[in-house]
């Protein structure tokens, strides 16, 4: 296996000045330097007294900007009481160079003062809307504050910065609490967020467009590239349409129905098919009508069954009826003559509908039913004192044609 070349690592240690929130890498050398400490550095400026936001650490080598300036010494009481002095020294240098500004009639705005550790000069922060001519400001301070006078212009953003305060979100301002540098805000990234392009809405407190309009950019320009844009020509399962609204955080569409043109449908930027991307163009090749890759193969769906949920306890039938078994025919006695032909005079009644009332008689009788039947012989072989059959009885209709009417 290949060596991993091992990374160089430097020991540093973190400060940072008082009024700023960038954060710089200083050498502690042998000095043991922990979170909180007051320390005295090597700057550009000569001897500053900083705090320390982090203890001796390590850190690559490529990291770091070379050389690394040294911390002299951990800030004792005779340290701090000089910087106490110098906080009130700068307070009057304040006072008084604003009175001068205004003898002057400068159009300048001061910002802050601030004395060097060593009291070898002071410096003095202002905005301005251009440049100013203020060599008289410098000769009159010098002759008040006997120290070297230097005037450094800064801009509003650097000076939200000094001052701090709270924004339009209720938080104090990003400058003044962990960025470092100011990135280029553009109103290019309002438009790209779908941002409300009023001046009092997107801009901060120094009157520059917010920095936090910078920190979702890259996010936005993500979702971009997997949106169709406005006035695309789409299909969606309801048909196909043209879009008129775009949701980039929700990653949904808002549809205008190509067959029902005041119909507004939405669907998900995964659920659509784009046909064109943008607003038509001259040179654009029409579309087919036949060309519905969703719309077109939408299947069919199926009906449910409706189920019905209930909070009573089922009711149970139990089931009574016996399958019926067969039954066996009942063998009968074999019919007589007798009783064949009596069978056969016996006339049929019929009734009439409503139920009752007398019987309807029939119009006319057979010859051969007038005559009296003949009696019934005896079966061979009956015992004696045998109680024999009654003839059937006759009709009404015969008892009166043989025994006349008695009306009559």
């Amino acid at each position: 296996m290949e060596s991993v070349p091992e990374r160089k690592t430097v020991t540093v240690c973190d400060i940072q000045f008082r009024n700023n929130a960038k954060i710089y890498f200083f050498d502690p050398g042998k000095l043991n330097v922990r979170t909180g400490d007051e320390v005295i550095i090597d700057t550009s400026r000569g001897l500053e007294l900083g705090q320390c936001v982090r203890g001796n650490h390590a850190v690559a080598e490529r990291e770091i900007v070379a050389p690394l300036r040294s911390v002299i010494r951990i800030a004792n009481e005779q340290d701090l009481k000089i910087d106490m002095e110098n906080r009130v020294k700068e307070k009057r240098a304040f006072e008084i160079c604003q009175q001068k500004i205004a003898e002057l009639k400068l159009d300048m705005q001061l910002v802050s003062t601030e004395y060097a550790f060593d009291g070898s000069k002071i410096l003095f922060f202002f905005t301005a809307d251009g440049r100013v001519d203020f060599r008289e400001l410098v000769k009159s301070l010098a002759s008040v504050l006997r120290t070297r006078i230097e005037l450094r212009q800064i801009g509003v953003r650097d000076k939200a910065k000094m001052v701090g305060g709270l924004g339009i979100c209720g938080r104090p301002f990003c400058c003044g609490e962990f960025l470092e540098d100011f990135q280029p805000v553009s109103i290019k990234m309002a438009k790209t967020q779908n941002l409300s392009l009023n001046p009092a809405k997107i801009s901060g407190t120094c009157g520059r467009l917010m920095c936090c309009l910078n920190y979702e950019q890259e996010a936005y320009e993500d979702l971009i590239r997997t949106c169709p844009k406005a006035e695309s020509f789409v299909d969606t399962p309801d048909g196909r349409g043209t879009v008129t609204e775009v949701n980039l955080l929700k990653q949904s569409v808002r549809v205008r129905l190509e067959k029902q043109p005041d119909t507004f449908v939405c669907h998900k930027n995964c659920d659509i098919c784009v046909l064109r991307n943008g607003k038509a163009k001259k040179t654009d090749e029409p579309i087919p009508d036949d060309l519905a890759p969703i719309s077109g193969n939408r299947p069919q769906k199926k009906l449910e069954t409706p189920t019905f949920t209930t909070y009573l306890e089922p009711v149970v039938f139990k089931k009574t009826a016996e399958p019926l078994t067969p039954v066996e025919p009942i063998a009968e006695a074999p019919e007589t003559p007798a009783q064949s032909a009596e069978s056969e005079q016996k006339p049929k009644r019929r009734r009439r509908r409503g139920g009752k009332g007398k019987q309807s008689a029939p119009a006319a009788a057979p010859a051969e039913a007038a005559k009296p039947a003949a009696p019934a012989a005896e079966p061979a072989g009956a015992p004696e004192g045998a109680v024999k059959a009654k003839p059937a009885q006759r009709h009404r209709y015969h008892r009166r044609r043989k025994h006349g009417n008695k009306s009559e």
